[in-house]
């Protein structure tokens, strides 16, 4: 396994990228899973076993796994896709494409896993529309865990301008009985026994007063917004620090999403879709804004910039060397962003353009370590387990 090790999910597969030691020396294999539309890329550090979720309408949905490394990888197909109807009908084309009838277990519920997380030795997936699976035995079967689906609000739910997507699911390492997750346009969710029961959690802090939003998607009647775009949660036991990043800028709370209040003065825009906290210090954030929901959703005067706040949201600085500063209409989606836990800690960025950055420096300057990949949907960091 190399040292530092980039997932990265695109429209078009797969791919990743194996870095050394210092955080140089880049090199890009892939796209694997077929070329499948992949939403996200996650990883086992003890075992190194990725898995890979995605799909869409042609295909269905699935869970593909590797634990190789990402050289090779084996499909739980979940749902059926316009694919299966075709080569049902035309035996030609199931030759063709090697197309064998099976079993979808969850017929034609949904179209495409859009986040996986693993919390302890269970490995969960989100899908659109909004659905929470769970699996027991590192992805080969799965089921739904049905006090989310059942909640009393799901009636309710709305779907975002990407649909109705269950896109972030985080946890508590030293609790795996706390889980968050974030559904656009539901808002936050949050369990304290393992997903057997769910609380929507999206309250204003009363000190919060009233917010003047001027989006449909803003905070009104007391909620801080239901299109939530990306959930962090922050280091520490004592607490469990949150961040969110919605259609009307970056939010904290100090309560497991209670209650939240809004950090986003400083920041050159209220629009944005990424959020990374850092590994050790609760107190220091990165976002990416853009300009806007109907400006064009790129960076403010076509000028890239990841700014980060060391006082928990209090005052911002961007971080611009290294980023293209003129002509750069690119996005980060939700899963885009991502960091390591080396020291000083690093920050991994993938646009729509098929670019990624790292910076080494907790986001004082920026390398391009790979471009001209698919647009990329999600980045996320695999390193080696610790030992001894």
């Amino acid at each position: 396994m190399a040292a530092i090790q980039v997932l990265v999910g695109t429209t078009k597969g797969a791919f990743v990228l194996d870095g050394d030691d210092s955080r140089s020396g880049w090199s890009v294999r892939g796209p694997y899973c077929d070329g499948w539309p992949v939403n996200h890329v996650v990883g086992d550090a003890e075992t190194g076993t990725m898995w890979a979720g995605g799909g869409g309408d042609w295909s269905g949905a699935g869970v593909w796994r590797s634990g190789d490394g990402g050289h090779t990888w084996t499909l739980a197909k979940l749902t059926t896709g316009e694919v299966d109807t075709w080569a049902a009908n035309d035996p030609d084309l199931a030759a063709m494409i090697g197309w064998e009838e099976g079993a979808a277990p969850f017929g034609d519920d949904f179209s495409q896993v859009w986040s996986l997380a693993r919390v302890g030795e269970r490995l969960y997936a989100g899908t659109k529309p909004a659905t929470l699976l769970v699996s027991d035995d590192g992805g080969a079967t799965w089921s739904v865990v049905k006090g989310l689906t059942d909640h009393p609000s799901a009636s309710e739910w709305g779907p975002g301008a990407a649909g109705l997507v269950l896109h972030t699911i985080i946890s508590d390492p030293d609790d795996p009985e706390a889980m968050w997750v974030g559904i656009s346009a539901a808002g936050v969710f949050a369990s304290t026994d393992g997903g057997v029961t769910w609380e929507r959690r999206n309250d204003l802090d009363a000190e919060a007063g009233d917010v003047a939003a001027d989006h449909p998607a803003g905070p009104s009647d007391g909620h801080v917004g239901f299109c939530v775009h990306h959930v962090e949660r922050a280091p520490g036991r004592e607490r469990h620090v949150l961040y969110q990043q919605n259609h009307h800028g970056v939010w904290r709370s100090d309560d497991g999403g209670l209650h939240w209040r809004s950090v986003t003065d400083g920041l050159p825009s209220t629009f944005g879709f990424p959020l990374l906290v850092h590994p050790r210090d609760p107190e220091t954030v990165w976002t990416l804004p853009l300009n806007g929901d109907i400006e064009g959703r790129y960076p403010p005067d076509a000028a890239a910039a990841v700014w980060r706040s060391r006082d928990g949201g209090a005052t911002w600085e961007a971080g611009r060397t290294g980023l293209p500063q003129e002509a750069c209409y690119f996005t980060v989606l939700r899963q885009a962003m991502a960091g390591d836990t080396q020291e000083p800690a690093g920050v991994y960025v993938g646009t729509n353009t098929g670019s990624v950055f790292v910076s080494a420096d907790e986001g004082e300057s920026w390398q391009e370590v790979a471009r001209h990949l698919p647009t990329i949907l999600s980045v996320e960091v695999l390193e080696p387990a610790p030992t001894g």
